[in-house]
């Protein structure tokens, strides 16, 4: 290969990341193009790219034919055998065709197919390279602002952070840098579009992922977030380590690990939400810093959280913001009452697995009986053994009684 292109093939590859290859099949392409808007076909041409001397060679095959009815695409029987005395009918002849006999209307096509090539691998390569930042948190650096987004360049892109996705008590200004999360990365026939925000959960998992080992390991497992972006946060979590504390784990020794998002996120509060597998509870621990003194479900599979008086704003919220929170976190509906306003007749709760308690108390202390009765224990009186199997059916009775009374969970307190 020549030194020359050489030379401008590393160039391209160095300043836009396209390889060798690509330009060679894009000036292949070109000039087979050049070709056709030449002769008005190209169906017989190929193209050759010599890398030794750098050359780019072009052939046309003709078929022998005994009566020629197009020159471009055949030649007659006549004067292949005097290219070589062995050609036949049907045999196909490559000749070499010289492109600087292409007229300039050619040569400005072939320019034309080289640049839409290098366009578009260009953005290829653009989009491969930022594709790999989706659900991802970059840096970038403020550009433009206007009443309708600010303009983030990422490097080789710029991205829009409109007012949705910004948070509402930040301000920028040309050349901050600000980190982002990216949310979509697209294709489109004008390039690369890189979807950005601040304000969604997952930004919000992804910088405690950054800070806190534990998270990025899986030893304490984020399972859901709720956020009014700059304002407030809940986050559920839940440690699979028994040995480890999921919301001390969060927070770190006087809040030290948990501050530096505090910062970044324009002083954002945390609430930190220890998991439970039981409904009530898991709502009781995200209506904090209220303190609930009991949460009922009711058939329709809604929560009511019961209050004191002096709670129920705090539960409520600024707003409604903390009940928000909390429903959208734990997906539930929540309804919040004060104690001296709820009537428990005005609902119908339900419990899990009361039908499977009822059975395994029942069937233990039948079993028991049983137990009692099989190893003939004398010092064990008949009337004992009735006994036994009475109050079984005396604690069956008063759970079946259960099922059909309203249950509430413990007082849950903060």
């Amino acid at each position: 290969m020549s030194k020359e292109m050489q030379n401008a093939f590393a160039m391209l590859e160095e300043e836009k990341g396209i390889k060798p290859e690509i330009v060679v099949d894009a000036i292949e392409q070109a000039i087979t193009a050049a070709y056709k808007r030449q002769y008005g076909q190209a169906q017989n041409v190929k193209v050759i790219f010599d890398e030794k001397k750098g050359n780019f060679n072009v052939y046309s095959t003709r078929e022998v034919v005994d009566e020629v009815f197009d020159s471009r695409l055949e030649i007659s029987l006549e004067d292949a055998l005097e290219l070589n005395p062995h050609y036949e009918i049907g045999d196909k002849i490559m000749f070499e065709e010289k492109p600087k006999d292409f007229a300039r209307t050619a040569a400005g096509a072939a320019k034309q197919v080289i640049m839409q090539k290098m366009r578009e691998e260009e953005r290829t390569i653009i989009y491969n390279e930022y594709s790999r930042y989706k659900d991802e948190i970059i840096t970038g650096t403020v550009e433009k602002i206007d009443n309708r987004a600010v303009y983030v360049n990422l490097g080789r892109v710029d991205a829009l952070l409109t007012k949705k996705d910004q948070i509402a008590q930040e301000r920028y200004h040309v050349g901050d840098h600000v980190k982002v999360y990216v949310t979509d990365v697209i294709l489109t026939p004008k390039g690369t579009r890189v979807f950005i925000s601040r304000t969604v959960p997952d930004m919000l998992k992804r910088m405690f992922e950054k800070e806190i080992p534990e998270v990025f390991d899986g030893t304490v497992e984020i399972k859901s977030i709720a956020r009014d972006a700059g304002d407030r946060a809940k986050v559920i979590v839940q440690s699979h380590d028994a040995n480890v504390d999921a919301i001390g784990t969060m927070v770190g020794a006087k809040g030290a690990r948990i501050q530096g998002i505090i910062r970044e996120l324009a002083g954002e509060k945390m609430d930190i939400i220890e998991y439970s597998s039981d409904k009530a509870t898991l709502i009781a621990n995200a209506l904090k810093p209220a303190k609930i003194e009991q949460v009922l479900i009711t058939a329709e599979g809604a929560a009511l959280a019961v209050v004191a008086k002096d709670q129920l704003s705090l539960a409520i919220g600024k707003r409604g913001q903390n009940v928000r929170l909390a429903a959208h976190v734990t997906n539930s509906k929540i309804d919040i009452k004060s104690a001296d306003e709820f009537n428990m007749d005005d609902y119908e709760f339900v419990t899990e697995d009361e039908d499977a308690d009822t059975v395994d108390v029942a069937e233990a202390l039948a079993a028991a009986a049983a137990v009692v009765k099989a190893e003939g224990i004398e010092e064990i009186a008949e009337e004992v053994i009735e006994d036994v199997v009475e109050v079984a059916e005396e604690i069956v009775e008063e759970l079946e009684e259960a099922t059909e009374e309203t249950v509430s969970t413990d007082k849950v307190e903060e």
